[in-house]
């Protein structure tokens, strides 16, 4: 009877293959790369790779129904909101002032959104909203800059921050929660001291202008003929692409859905935004702050959807390891996310500087709440690895729209935090009990 034999190791062998490390615990993250929140999940059910919501006998992407879920909880805040305020709330004035209001925190979870689904958080873009805001204040007040400069200073002070969070982070292994908790506290105490706790005026009409000023109709019409034309384009070249390789088209009733849906949401917003008549004869147009924004959430998508770059942050957050094995540089690519997020956070103060036409050492206090709320409520998953700028977006919107609503409603300050945060917990108690139905 043939006896299986062991090929023995040489002493040399031996020793280096004892000395190579025993697979880490699950609970235990890898010290080679920095920390995330897909260290401390037990295990991934396999429904999660493409997970899909069981309605009856059908069967749907969680993602897509989470979306169309969104769309019609906005549409219907915004009907119960008009009806209840005596047709208010969807007033061109009071639409404009909604728009304008949703761009700070829409361009904050823009930068959030990629924060989170790189498995890391950000608690200090509140406060980098208050210093950046004041280091603009304080260059254009008491200094004497111009725009350009003044402007300049506000974001490169919110880039070195978050160049330093991200370093800190990714290269040193100090929990994204710790570094940026600890921002939150040290950059608010920093223009606290900057401004003495003085309110520093904006005295440039073209700084605030920035936050308080609109482009012509003229221009409106312009960007949704740009706009549709770009959604014409976008869905023929993605049937071509599927026809070259190999894969189902839409038949011509759905292509037609795909475009006329959104081109008419194009239309009807220019159309809102140009209704409202800041005097006689006199149209507004687009805020320019949602100019900004808008602009700030098309780039945003496009470098998490169609760029390598985004491809990796959705790697690194699902499955670390996976992405390190596979070559991806984390440590790099997680300091070019906190530097993305202190950039958009000095972008964001310059508008709610300019809005509010001063600067306060209490400026943006919650902001980081309101984005990460935001970021949650559009299907950003905590874990990482899961989240859209769409999602972010009707996110921002619906907090903006809470609150304009509630204000318009006179709701007390101490029941719309109450209200906010019932809603930010439903919509993870939704999440989970949508990926437990998958």
């Amino acid at each position: 009877m043939r006896q299986s034999r062991k090929c023995p190791l040489s002493g040399k062998a031996a020793r280096r293959l004892e000395s190579l490390p025993m697979s880490n615990h699950v609970d235990e993250p890898n010290v080679d790369r920095p920390t995330t929140t897909a260290d401390f999940v037990a295990e991934v059910d396999a429904a999660e790779v493409i997970p899909q919501t069981k309605i009856g006998k059908f069967k749907i992407s969680t993602d897509v129904l989470r979306a169309y879920t969104m769309v019609f909880a906005l549409i219907a805040i915004w009907i119960f909101f008009h009806y209840s305020t005596d047709q208010i709330f969807l007033d061109p004035r009071n639409f404009s002032n909604l728009m304008r209001q949703t761009a700070v925190t829409g361009v904050l979870a823009v930068g959030m959104l990629m924060v989170i689904v790189t498995g890391q958080i950000d608690l200090s873009v509140g406060s980098v909203v208050g210093l950046a805001g004041g280091i603009a204040a304080i260059a254009q007040g008491w200094m004497g800059w111009g725009l350009v400069p003044s402007i300049t200073a506000g974001i490169a002070v919110a880039l070195v921050i978050g160049a330093v969070h991200g370093t800190l982070t990714a290269y040193i292994n100090i929990p994204a929660f710790i570094v940026t908790l600890g921002g939150l506290l040290a950059w608010r105490g920093v223009i606290l001291g900057l401004s003495r706790g003085e309110t520093i005026p904006i005295r440039l009409p073209a700084f605030k202008a920035i936050g308080q000023d609109y482009v012509g109709p003229m221009v409106g019409w312009v960007i949704a003929a740009i706009a549709v034309a770009a959604i014409v384009w976008l869905n023929l070249s993605r049937n071509r692409a599927r026809k070259r390789h190999g894969i189902e088209v839409p038949g011509l009733s759905m292509l037609l859905l795909r475009i006329l849906a959104p081109a008419l949401a194009v239309v009807g917003f220019i159309y809102m935004m140009n209704s409202y008549e800041i005097a006689p004869g006199r149209y507004a147009g687009i805020p320019i702050p949602v100019i900004i924004f808008l602009a700030i959430a098309l780039a945003g998508a496009f470098l998490t959807q169609n760029t390598t770059f985004g491809r990796y942050l959705y790697a690194i957050g699902g499955n670390p390891d996976a992405a390190r094995l596979s070559g991806i540089n984390i440590r790099r690519h997680l300091l070019a996310v906190f530097c993305i997020m202190g950039a958009l956070s000095g972008v964001a103060a310059i508008i709610y500087t300019a809005r509010v036409g001063s600067a306060s050492p209490d400026a943006g206090q919650l902001l980081e709440l309101d984005a990460i709320a935001a970021c949650v409520i559009g299907g950003t998953s905590l874990m990482g690895g899961r989240g859209t700028v769409f999602g972010a977006v009707l996110g921002a919107l619906i907090m903006a729209s809470l609150d304009n609503g509630m204000s318009l409603k006179n709701v007390e300050p101490y029941m719309q935090n109450i209200i906010k945060g019932a809603i930010l917990v439903a919509a993870v108690g939704l999440d989970m009990a949508g990926r437990k139905r998958g």
